[in-house]
């Protein structure tokens, strides 16, 4: 029994995690390749290793042979297929074992960067984080612990790439696992997700237990769970929505905290149109208009801002164009239900969903949507004339503003410098008295006469 033999097996099997009859077929394909090497490929060479009691038996041609009898040279042969078919055994392990992982939560160190690409030690690999999947502007120092999800894992030549992220959107819904259990439990469903990575983040969340608030669990106590979050992805922030099935009630709530005056939906467009008022305008919209895109990517609608009086602008104007056609009264407010706002929005739509949703004759469809095509472009070149119009106003106030403020300075300055002048004349026109009181008195006692009695 070659104990040496079974104890090497097991040592490799179990470092390299690989399984131990992977382990015996290459030691068998070593000495199958160090006996061609010896005898020369042509020869029919057999090579068996007794799982058992670890006896190795080589053949040639059905005679057993003594392997050790193969030389330097084969030996080497036999070490370097043994090396490489254990590199391949270790490489199809791993990549096994984190491809499995895939979409997972792993935390790793910070071995070092590489051309902007962070490269993080995971145990038995190393994970390429590259710079478009880290958090715009978050810093890394080699040695720190750093926690990241699995994004991809690939075979490419002789080694295994693993693709980690921290910038997915997925990320955040692990760490939502992580931190919330309901989630983790599917109590509470993320439905809906859409992310700025290093910014901010909307989530979608709804709960199939009504004594569950879906919101109130994943803030937490005080904000526990959700500040736990925030502090991992560097401070970026986190918007919990409510979900509802009702898409003006979901868009409502992911616009919040702006207040909504009125939502048009465009069913055939996908578009809808959100009316506040004016000093919740930057709210809706939000920083760089952060706030109103994260919204349309999280409800999948198309979501345009506009003011009441832009908003009565478009029913106006299409209201004015229609009346030149002969239209059936109540029609206008049958488009407008259909969430055509505006005579752009009619040419786009086309005369096809006129035909289908408002049951019009296919000539009167096609004689409206012509005729607003029209009047939509005459109408933007009207607002492009007016805007120039009231950017020429616009700035000729302001120079008559800066003019005006020009002259009151320096009205301010002469009258300044006016009144400096006046007080030195004075000054230099007043009586100056020398000496002290005594002085004084002493003069006016002089001045009076002396009476004698």
């Amino acid at each position: 029994m070659n104990q040496d033999l079974l104890r090497l097996v097991d040592s490799i099997a179990r470092d390299k995690n690989i399984e131990k009859e992977l382990v015996f077929a290459d030691i068998e394909a070593a000495l199958l390749s160090a006996a061609r090497k010896f005898y020369g490929e042509a020869e029919d060479v057999v090579c068996t290793i007794d799982r058992m009691s670890g006896d190795i038996e080589v053949a040639k041609a059905g005679t057993l042979i003594d392997y050790r009898e193969f030389g330097r040279i084969a030996a080497q042969t036999a070490k370097q297929v043994l090396i490489q078919k254990i590199r391949e055994d270790e490489r199809g392990s791993i990549f096994d074992e984190y491809a499995n992982r895939k979409g997972q939560i792993i935390t790793g160190t910070v071995a070092r960067f590489e051309g902007g690409a962070l490269i993080v030690n995971l145990g038995r690999s190393e994970g390429f984080m590259p710079r478009s999947e880290q958090i715009p502007g978050e810093t890394q120092h080699a040695g720190e612990r750093v926690r990241c999800m699995i994004l991809d894992v690939r075979d490419v030549g002789n080694q295994v790439k693993i693709i980690l992220t921290r910038s997915h959107p997925d990320f955040i819904r692990r760490l939502f696992e992580l931190e919330v259990p309901e989630v983790q439990e599917r109590v509470i469903e993320i439905r809906a997700l859409a992310r700025e990575a290093g910014y901010r983040t909307k989530i979608a969340v709804t709960s199939i237990d009504t004594k569950v608030d879906a919101v109130g669990a994943c803030v937490g106590v005080r904000g526990s769970r959700i500040k736990n979050i925030v502090d991992e992805l560097g401070g970026e922030k986190i918007d919990i929505v409510r979900w509802n099935e009702s898409s003006q009630i979901l868009i409502t709530n992911s616009l919040k905290p702006a207040e909504i005056v009125e939502i048009s939906l465009n069913f055939e467009l996908n578009r809808a149109t959100v009316v506040v008022n004016e000093d919740q305008l930057s709210l809706a919209i939000g920083k760089r208009g952060q706030n109103v895109r994260l919204a349309a990517r999280l409800t999948q609608w198309d979501i345009d801002i506009l003011t009441p009086p832009e908003y009565q602008k478009g029913l106006d104007d299409m209201e004015k164009s229609l009346k030149s056609i002969e239209i059936e009264e109540g029609l206008l407010d049958r488009m407008v239900a259909m969430g055509l706002i505006n005579l752009l929005d009619i040419d786009e739509v086309g005369y096809e969903p006129l035909v289908k949703e408002l049951e019009l004759s296919e000539d009167l469809a096609k004689k409206i949507v012509a005729h607003a095509a029209v009047e939509a472009k005459r109408v933007a070149t009207d607002d492009a004339a007016k805007k120039v119009v009231d950017e020429q106003l616009r700035k000729e106030k302001v120079a008559a503003e800066a003019a005006a403020a020009g002259a009151a300075a320096a009205a301010a300055v002469a009258a300044e410098a006016e009144a400096g002048t006046s007080g030195e004349a004075g000054s230099a026109e007043a009586p100056v008295v020398e000496g002290g009181a005594g002085e004084t008195k002493a003069a006016e006692a002089a001045a009076t006469p002396e009476t004698t009695t």
